[in-house]
């Protein structure tokens, strides 16, 4: 039975040391490789952290960062990813929350990183992997001490307050969804999985995780490469990539841009997505060039470990406005849903909230407790101590037993396949000179956020402002200036009234 992910890489680079385990545009690392460089930068990360300390990492997803991120777990601690394209006011703010005694950068982002980390222990991931060598004594004394409750991983989601919320996940949560999840949909190694997702977004764990137990490659796709269409399906094809977990907005991407009108990637022989509801327009056109493949829609928030449920999508047509289940729960997973009163709901048609228990759920959000605890709670169908997380989202039962997404609970979104706070913006607005008040709302049907906002700022000023604040997927989409906020009785925000000026369905 294994209790630490790292046996996994371990494992893979005794049986296959000299397969190709992570490729990037600039290298190509076998497992072995990986092996060598993640014990180095683990013997060189030991000596400044303790365990259950963050190693955060400054930089573009690579196969350096993925040596780095090992190296990090290695050492007894966990890694933490910053988007390089945040504004600097929300690193920092990510800063006093993990309050790092090491950050690691690259050479394409070290000038950068010293403006941002100035104070901070800054390095090279190129520097570490040069002038190190591993010390596999040190390494054993410090895996004797692990738990597999020890965090391997720590991603930030948006956070209402300004203050974003770090999601902890243990090896334990790892390993009892990574094993059901790579037999379930049969990934080996000889698959070559094309890494869509930055490795900030826990999309990315189910590439890295599964590729270390199976032995599969993980062909890292460059960011930039999700504006060109022509060179992504060059990648895909050139690079013969059979596996596919992508968020939905970046198969949107592909299918809006008309990317199988150029090539067709038809190694693929599987795809999975999440983050938002597929388009049924968009499935159509990923299913008429690839239709021999499987599609699977995959679902689940952060702080459950990748995904708590799963649909593979039958072999036909689905009506255009069909929704697509988001399936039964995964092996070790246990979901159910709850009405307004916390009673169990059994029906189909009946809608209530998401509510997941098992080992797949997250620590909580690190050094945050107060916020920990308004979401993971006592489950209230039992006395017997169960801890569940409750998802905000509403769902309700099918017929045949398989789930169907319906909204969220409240303002919390989902856009461009990442999860967002929409009182987070709306924080930040009324920071702003100019800005009194501020309500950020979502239309769901053409996927946009608007922002309403009283005060004398323009449109304009308010937009370069809060691309200092807040990274690109929260900025709103459209900014309406009202001259007062209308209000309920109950002295609240006037939510509908707002959806009619705006003309939001």
């Amino acid at each position: 039975m294994n209790t630490n992910i790292l046996e996994w890489l371990e494992a893979s680079a005794k049986r296959l040391p000299g397969k190709e385990a992570f490729a990037d545009e600039k290298r190509t690392i076998t497992f072995q490789e990986t092996c060598v460089g993640a014990k180095i930068c683990g013997t060189y990360f030991a000596g400044i952290i303790n365990s259950r300390e963050p190693v955060v990492f400054y930089l573009e997803k690579s196969c350096y960062a993925v040596m780095g991120m090992f190296g990090a777990v290695y050492a007894g601690g966990f890694y933490s990813l910053i988007d390089t394209r945040q504004p600097a006011e929300r690193v920092s703010r990510i800063l006093d929350v993990l309050k790092p005694k090491v950050i690691v950068t690259d050479e394409q982002f070290h000038t950068q990183a010293e403006e941002i980390f100035a104070g901070y222990n800054l390095i090279r991931i190129e520097e570490i992997l040069e002038n190190n060598t591993a010390d596999e004594q040190l390494l054993d004394d410090i895996r004797k001490q692990a738990s597999p409750e020890d965090p391997v991983y720590v991603n930030f989601t948006s956070g209402s307050t300004g203050t974003p919320k770090g999601v902890t996940i243990c090896h334990r949560s790892i390993i009892d969804f990574i094993i059901p999840f790579t037999e379930i949909f049969g990934i080996r190694e000889t698959d070559i999985m094309g890494n869509q997702a930055p490795f900030d977004f826990d999309v990315s764990v189910k590439d890295i995780f599964s590729g270390i137990l199976t032995g599969a490659k993980v062909q890292i796709i460059p960011r930039s490469y999700f504006s060109n269409p022509t060179v992504l399906m060059d990648y895909l094809c050139d690079n013969e990539v059979t596996v596919l977990v992508w968020a939905v907005s970046a198969m949107c991407f592909v299918s809006i841009m008309n990317g199988f009108g150029y090539r067709v990637p038809e190694t693929v022989r599987l795809i999975m997505f999440s983050g938002e509801v597929m388009p049924i327009k968009q499935y159509g056109i990923w299913k008429k060039n690839l239709p021999h493949a499987r599609f699977v829609n995959l679902y689940g928030p952060t702080e459950i470990t990748c995904n708590c449920t799963y649909y593979e999508l039958e072999d036909r047509l689905y009506a255009a406005d069909e929704a697509i289940p988001i399936g039964k729960p995964f092996p070790h997973e246990k979901v159910f849903l709850l009405d307004e009163n916390d009673h169990l709901i059994t029906e189909p048609g009946i809608s209530g909230e998401i509510c997941v228990a098992g080992d797949c759920l997250a620590l909580g959000y690190y050094n945050d407790p107060v916020r920990t605890a308004e979401v993971f709670v006592q489950n209230p169908l039992t006395e017997q101590k169960e801890i569940i997380y409750r998802t905000g989202d509403l769902a309700e039962y099918r017929e045949d037993g398989n789930l169907v997404y319906r909204s969220r609970k409240d303002f919390q979104i989902k856009h461009l396949g990442h999860r967002i706070e929409l009182g987070e913006i709306e924080t930040q607005v009324q920071a702003m000179p100019g800005a009194e008040r501020a309500c950020a709302i979502y239309d769901f049907t053409r996927k946009r956020i608007f922002l309403f906002y009283t005060g004398a700022a323009n449109h304009k000023e308010l937009q370069e402002k809060l691309k200092e604040k807040l990274p690109p997927f929260m900025i709103p989409n459209k900014m309406i200036q009202v001259a007062e906020m209308p209000m309920t009785k109950n002295g609240k925000i006037d939510r509908n009234r707002l959806k009619e000026i705006g003309g939001i369905r």
